[in-house]
């Protein structure tokens, strides 16, 4: 599979913080990547760094196949990491056309790309009319002119109300679908769950998970059990090569599994000790549980 983008150790310091500490990932051509991580992890920073706005430390990063510049490289760009910075008192269509002046890009891209991104009935309207989430869209739209190969995004769905940020998450979708690859920074984990195929967790700079989305839940889960001599089940789930951690909450006992086993296989088991079982159930982690586990947010 083609790489469009490869990061290797990089690394940005500020005085006495890293703010990116010895980074590495891939971006393969066609998915949809999220760049995961709580606010102030160094998401922002990073996509500043790739896209030649923030001077990087140490480290390197190379587009394609890195026989370009960098500079020419991001000519296949495109990016939005800022708030949508559009002359007011110019119309949709006008503030595109400027835009494609500059890109040295065609002017019959505008009305294409305003389609793509559902404000092409609102063309001549004023920049200063949209709403928050228009202007975000025809922000994604500018970033489209020159058909990049990969679109990045920095937190494309803050400070939208619940119908912006579905607007968003279909073009994106819709673009993905087209053959873009993506790149979006997000603090929402429901946002990189919903549109991305493969997921950077990152805090305080550091890589904790790099992957396909699912992988993050690729754990065998875990069984909740009862019996009326909790002591003696929890003796004979720590006897068990396939159990790992168990633990006890009121009469509640949890075990996480650690190779493929089913509720039925743990229940012969204990059956063949001679303990017979008045609760059980299998349960797998949600991808919250996992995220939060990784990040070491967890509210316990």
């Amino acid at each position: 599979m083609e790489t469009i983008l490869s990061i290797n150790q990089l690394t940005k310091v500020y005085g006495p913080l890293k703010a990116v500490n010895n980074l590495s990932f891939t971006i393969e051509k066609g998915n949809v990547y999220g760049i995961l991580g709580p606010n102030g992890s160094g998401k922002s920073t990073t996509l500043g760094m790739v896209l030649n706005v923030v001077n990087k430390t140490s480290g390197e990063f190379k587009w394609f196949d890195g026989a370009e510049s960098t500079h020419e490289a991001l000519k296949k760009v495109g990016a939005i990491i800022e708030h949508p910075n559009f002359y007011p008192y110019m119309t949709a269509a006008q503030n595109l056309e400027l835009v494609c002046k500059i890109k040295g890009v065609p002017s019959h891209k505008v009305e294409e790309k305003l389609e793509v991104v559902g404000l092409l009935d609102r063309k001549d309207s004023k920049f200063r009319t949209f709403s928050l989430g228009m202007k975000q869209r025809l922000a994604i739209a500018s970033a489209l002119l020159n058909d990049p190969e990969i679109l990045i995004l920095d937190e494309p769905t803050n400070g939208l109300d619940p119908q912006g940020i579905h607007q968003i998450r279909e073009i994106i979708r819709k673009i993905a679908s087209d053959g873009t690859t993506i790149l979006l920074a997000s603090h929402l984990l429901d946002e990189v769950e919903k549109v991305c195929s493969h997921v950077v967790i990152i805090r305080k700079g550091v890589k904790l998970y790099s992957g396909p989305v699912d992988g993050i839940n690729a754990s065998h889960g875990f069984f909740e059990l009862e019996a009326e001599n909790t002591e003696l089940l929890q003796q004979f789930l720590n006897e068990h090569p396939s159990i790992g951690k168990v633990s006890l909450k009121g009469n509640l006992v949890t075990a996480i599994i650690e190779e493929p086993m089913s509720a039925s296989d743990i229940n012969q088991y204990l059956f063949e000790k001679g303990l017979s079982l008045s609760y059980l159930i299998k349960r797998k982690e949600s991808l919250e549980e996992q995220f939060l586990q990784l990040t070491n947010q967890t509210t316990a």
